[in-house]
């Protein structure tokens, strides 16, 4: 591994392009490093995982517009659909697009936090459409997610834009399109501009996750993923990119991260080094943002604790900065404390996802957040007694380096009305893989049999598991396989015109 330091260059100074970090970045993509045997068995947990929660939000609202829109641009040799039928086939980024949506609506797949956020398996979804539309083999998928997972990680550890209300999918847009450029083989060069080009291209704010939060916090990755595929393309028939669009004088760190005399530290494992960034990455037990999976675990311990919930007076949550100014009360955003806020917000408020868990002593994907679960009169007393504040430790935790010590926990003391005191503290979620209890193969495929239990039928459920970990013997044209179909009576539609 090597940290590359990055920092802006006046338009007079001439920076060769293999000290810009797109180049980095679109070396590793076109290396030609050996496969981990344990990042491919992680590749293959994250499909399920991405299909058990693209399964349970077919017929959510925004998935079934994104899934209307794409079927409006069918292609005879492209891409397939989730829920669709596979002889029914369509323009790869559109298929992106959907399926995309589709991943990230229940906010319920997989995570990285460091200097900023992610969500990695936002990069399965383009990169399994592409590989279908041009008949890549399993092993040239596989090649394609593990560079993906590799750059938007370190990017993620070396770049933060949250810091400038910069919305994390700006790192997505690049690992995307390296990804692709892995599984299309193409060269370093082709690489290097369309990196640029996705960056270039995949820039917006994180109005996206404040305030009243819309569906649009589902479309976004998708977006990205369909702007990079894009970006791709266009590189492929020979045009170029902003350059250098990180370094630049007018690029995106200059004018829109830290400035001129900004200085980031970005990690990249060497030529042909093995990629392992993937087995960094954790998925989500339960369906909420993923710095209140631990917090959920503590609301369940303290509930056997506490015997009586009326006694609560107040409740302290001493967290991480992140925790606390993205989705606690730090955020001062009145949304989150609103029992007719959206579920895009209640995800994203871990004072109402404290409340319930504590309360229920459980989660759900679909029950924990209906209106009338959110409307409670007990809930609303408990949910607006939490305070969350920043402690220093819990935020050093949260950037340790070392995995093993990375933590996203919190502690959280209950004061009773009679003065006492009850505590319980967690470093990370009993599922995160240094937790009390992993998710290994087993856990995916349970999430999964849950997810899609009344949607897919048992034969279909059964073949999907079977072929998606039978993945590196697929060949060129078997990727169809991947897709789950569901009976067109179960798929409900949005008939209002559009511009499609």
């Amino acid at each position: 591994m090597i940290v590359h330091k990055v920092k802006v260059y006046p338009s007079k100074i001439h920076l060769p392009k293999k000290n810009q970090l797109a180049w980095k970045i679109a070396e590793i993509a076109s290396d030609n490093a050996k496969l981990n045997k344990d990042a491919i068995d992680m590749v293959i947990n994250r499909i399920i995982d991405n299909a058990s929660v693209a399964i349970a939000s077919l017929n959510r609202r925004p998935v079934i517009s994104s899934r209307e829109m794409a079927l409006k641009h069918s292609r005879k040799n492209g891409a397939t659909l989730f829920g669709v039928n596979n002889k029914l086939k369509f323009d790869c980024e559109w298929a992106a697009w959907s399926n995309g949506t589709a991943v990230r609506e229940l906010d319920f797949h997989d995570t990285f936090l460091a200097a900023d956020y992610s969500h990695p398996g936002d990069n399965i979804p383009p990169l399994i459409s592409v590989a279908q539309q041009n008949k890549k083999s399993g092993l040239d998928l596989l090649k394609g997610i593990i560079t993906a997972y590799e750059v938007q990680v370190n990017l993620v550890k070396g770049i933060c834009l949250h810091k400038h209300k910069v919305d994390h999918i700006a790192h997505l847009g690049p690992s995307v399109a390296a990804g692709v450029g892995t599984m299309l083989k193409l060269n370093t060069e082709t690489i290097y501009q369309a990196v640029q080009q996705a960056l270039h291209t995949t820039i917006s704010t994180r109005q996206s996750r404040k305030g009243e939060i819309s569906s649009w916090k589902a479309y976004a990755p998708a977006h990205a993923g369909k702007l990079a595929i894009e970006a791709v393309d266009r590189v492929m028939r020979g045009e170029g990119a902003p350059s250098p669009i990180y370094e630049g004088e007018d690029s995106v760190i200059a004018r829109i991260l830290d400035g001129k005399k900004a200085l980031y530290k970005v990690p990249l494992p060497k030529k042909n080094e093995i990629k392992k960034a993937i087995l960094e990455t954790y998925t989500k037990e339960y369906s909420a943002e993923y710095q209140s999976q631990a917090l959920i675990d503590l609301a369940k311990k303290l509930k056997k604790k506490i015997k009586n919930l009326n006694l609560i007076k107040k409740i302290d949550i001493h967290t991480s900065h992140h925790t606390h100014y993205v989705i606690g009360t730090g955020a001062n955003d009145p949304q989150k404390m609103d029992p007719n806020a959206s579920r895009e917000t209640l995800d994203h408020s871990i004072m109402y996802i404290f409340a319930v868990a504590l309360e229920d002593g459980k989660w759900h994907h679909v029950k924990s957040y209906t209106k009338a679960r959110a409307k409670r009169k007990s809930t609303i007393r408990i949910w607006r007694s939490i305070k969350t504040h920043e402690d220093k430790k819990w935020t050093k935790k949260y950037h340790d380096p070392n995995p093993k010590k990375k933590s996203f926990g919190a502690k959280v003391i209950v004061t009773l009305k009679n003065g006492k005191k009850i505590s319980e503290q967690q470093d990370r979620a009993d599922a995160h893989p240094y937790g009390s209890r992993p998710f290994k193969r087993q856990n995916y495929i349970n999430k999964f049999l849950t997810l899609t239990e009344n949607i897919v039928d048992k034969k279909e459920r059964d073949r999907f598991l079977k072929t998606v970990q039978n993945l590196k013997k697929l060949k060129s044209g078997q990727l169809d396989r991947l897709n789950i179909q569901v009976k067109k009576s179960k798929l409900k539609r949005n008939l209002k015109k559009g511009i499609f």
